[in-house]
């Protein structure tokens, strides 16, 4: 997309500034109702008690964080997820997909889904898989991407008492670039 000024950085050192600007980017898209995990009102507190045990995975391994940034400011944010079994080693999940909600409609979001692919395909993997709150308008986004829904978990997510979300499982193939 013209315009877009989205500097991407796979596996930057996940210093306690960049864990503080990831948690603060996780409160601000969970409180706009941003689908990562949490439904408003959320807190630093209430994000840590995730983050913590996602960053592990990161610093030791074997996921891998993308972080996008406009200028010096952290605006976007994804983490390949390993599946941890071997069986599965040749696609993996996009978890914590994040983009600042006050920089929404700027192709920040597809820039950051564009570079997870290339970067999936270098790293080895034929597929990503990424799942997503029904509801939200999410799977548009992602099939205007190429990701196409292979399936639905129904009302396996409760954001409130009779409130019941489907979970959508999306895909993409990642074929290799000649």
């Amino acid at each position: 997309m013209a315009g877009v000024s989205l500097r991407l950085v796979l596996d930057p050192d996940l210093t306690p500034q960049l864990r503080a600007e990831i948690v603060a980017l996780w409160v601000d898209v969970s409180n706009a109702g941003g689908a990562v995990g949490f439904v408003p009102p959320v807190t630093a507190a209430d994000v840590r008690a995730t983050a913590d045990p996602t960053f592990a995975g990161i610093a030791d391994g074997p996921d891998r964080l993308l972080v996008g940034y406009a200028g010096d400011r952290l605006v976007a944010v994804l983490i390949f997820s390993d599946n941890r079994f071997p069986l599965k080693a040749h696609w993996c999940v996009l978890k914590r997909v994040m983009v600042h909600p006050d920089t929404q409609g700027s192709g920040y979001g597809s820039a950051l889904m564009r570079e997870a692919a290339r970067l999936g395909r270098e790293l080895g993997y034929e597929a990503l898989h990424v799942t997503v709150r029904d509801g939200l308008g999410l799977d548009g986004f992602y099939r205007r991407l190429g990701y196409r829904e292979i399936g639905r978990l129904p009302g396996a997510l409760r954001v409130a008492p009779g409130d019941d979300r489907d979970e959508v499982l999306m895909w993409l193939d990642l074929p290799p670039t000649d």
